[in-house]
């Protein structure tokens, strides 16, 4: 049976100071084999992992995830790189934005324009049909301009067919603009007519922003000048407003993977000050609860102990499919052996107490990493030894977890039920329906068809032998657990449960 560790976390003696050395150079043993698993392919996926945890913190206002952003937009070593990223949604969200600006700087779309047929037709070819709806984009400005300047530009006006198209003809025949050569035409606004493209009619079809979908690059590139080098007033006061009005969730999974890992710290060690995590809240319903408490309480010198603390809390499935997917047999066997002896306690002196002190102490993450990697180690012996309801129900009773037992996901009552039902109808429906028995039979076949391939369906989940599931006073009873589930669920309630003991000698120091 496993020791949770729940009851001799804050034990008075301490612990045996062995017993502490012991464990913590097997737990130092597990991270070396999870770390080397986890960047065996590279630190991306972990670097996005930890961006998904800080993404869900729900502590930072407005005000302040806008000034933290800012100050990466200002300080950052990869700014641009992050500047680049936001403009981009920026032009995806509020393209209505940016707009007024590019229809300031319309001259500069000169060179955007030029020797680019593919920009030319995407913006200029928007001409109304017979219909009468109105022309758009370009489209729209190019022929209110020539007519308003008819006497020195018409000429320039490029069309298809035998003849060209006179201003009094198209004014009564707005689709006759259908027949002009686009690309040619704008080629020769390009050459001959310059005040094209600082004109009002050319500046308004630029305000709604539409203009910055037909090429983002080129808008992002000229953007990002207008920031640093021009260091535009009106374009920060944009993206003030932005940074403010998005959720700090979404701006996170946008912009935190940018990133490089400097950075990143840096981002980490500014965001403490806006945090304020309370020990009272239900952190299994929080992901990042761990994160608000460490971040809120320490420095961080190094982010790889973030990276692997969220890894062993946050990731616990996707750490273990590595272990079974990718370590070979000998360090699938040095990891078990690991985790049995991290899971066996020794008795009374053998508890966390010493490693918890040591947070009020140094205030570093090599108390909170050893926490986690411990809890990890519960998972991976939840996951691997416990297939009955008895073991379960054993481990409730031991650690002083008070359950009940639920029968809301039986999946056999479910399905006889259904089909219970089923039959159920049909005898209260024989005497209507003989004149189509036939068709009845039919139906009868193909329900019981549809309910054994959704008995199928469910039994191809992973599911373990008929353990059934339980409510638990981990959450006040609140949920349904599965054995699928609680291995998870329980290392989360463990890890949860220390954080806060150890958060709380902090604050009582």
């Amino acid at each position: 049976m496993i020791d949770l560790l729940l009851s001799d976390a804050t034990g008075g003696n301490g612990g045996s100071e062995k017993f502490v050395e012991k464990r913590k150079a097997l737990l130092n043993e597990l991270e070396s084999h999870l770390w080397s698993l986890m960047t065996a392919g590279g630190r991306s996926e972990i670097r996005l992992w930890l961006c998904n945890t800080i993404a869900c913190i729900r502590s930072i206002f407005p005000i302040h995830q806008c000034e933290l952003f800012m100050k990466l937009l200002k300080t950052s070593r990869q700014k641009r790189r992050l500047a680049a990223q936001l403009l981009e949604l920026l032009f995806e969200k509020q393209p209505q934005k940016v707009g007024p600006i590019v229809a300031k700087k319309s001259f500069m779309l000169e060179k955007f324009f030029k020797g680019n047929s593919k920009r030319i037709l995407a913006w200029f070819s928007n001409f109304a049909g017979p219909s009468g709806v109105e022309h758009k984009k370009g489209a729209k400005a190019l022929s209110q301009f020539a007519f308003k300047n008819r006497d020195v530009c018409w000429e320039e006006l490029e069309w298809r067919g035998k003849h060209g198209q006179s201003p009094a003809m198209v004014a009564t025949k707005p689709h006759y603009f259908l027949d002009l050569d686009v690309e040619k035409t704008v080629e020769n606004f390009l050459e001959y007519v310059p005040n094209f493209w600082a004109s009002t009619e050319f500046s308004e079809s630029l305000k709604d922003g539409e203009i910055v979908h037909v090429d983002k690059e080129f808008f992002v590139e000229m953007f990002l000048n207008l920031m640093y080098k021009e260091d535009m007033e009106e374009l920060w006061d944009i993206i003030d407003e932005f940074l403010t009005g998005e959720s700090f969730s979404f701006l996170c999974h946008h912009l935190l993977i940018v990133l490089e890992e400097q950075d990143l710290l840096y981002f980490l060690n500014t965001i403490h000050k806006f945090l304020k995590p309370s020990l009272e809240v239900t952190a299994l319903g929080n992901p990042s609860f761990w994160l608000e408490v460490v971040l809120s309480k320490c420095s961080i010198v190094s982010v790889d102990q973030l990276f692997l603390l969220n890894a062993v809390t946050s990731q616990a499935r996707q750490l273990l499919r590595l272990v079974r997917e990718e370590a070979d047999e000998n360090e699938k066997e040095e990891v078990k052996s690991i985790v049995t002896q991290v899971c066996s306690s020794s008795g009374p002196a053998d508890n966390l107490a010493p490693i918890m002190d040591e947070w009020p102490k140094n205030r570093n993450l090599e108390s909170i990493k050893w926490l986690g990697l411990q809890s990890w180690a519960i998972f991976y012996r939840l996951s691997e030894g416990f297939h009955t309801s008895e073991s379960w129900e054993s481990l409730f009773a031991s650690n002083g977890i008070g359950f009940r037992k639920s029968h809301k996901y039986d999946l056999i009552d479910l399905v006889e039920d259904s089909e219970d039902g089923g039959f159920e109808w049909e005898e209260r429906s024989l005497d209507k329906v003989k004149r189509r028995k036939k068709e009845r039979r039919s139906t009868k076949r193909r329900r019981k068809l549809k309910s054994k391939q959704s008995l199928d369906a469910l039994l191809d989940f992973d599911f373990p032998d008929n353990t059934g599931s339980w409510l638990l006073s981990t959450d006040q009873f609140s949920a349904t657990w599965s054995a699928v589930d609680l291995p998870e669920h329980i290392s989360k309630h463990c890890f949860s449960t220390w954080i806060k003991l150890s958060s709380k000698e902090a604050r009582d120091t």
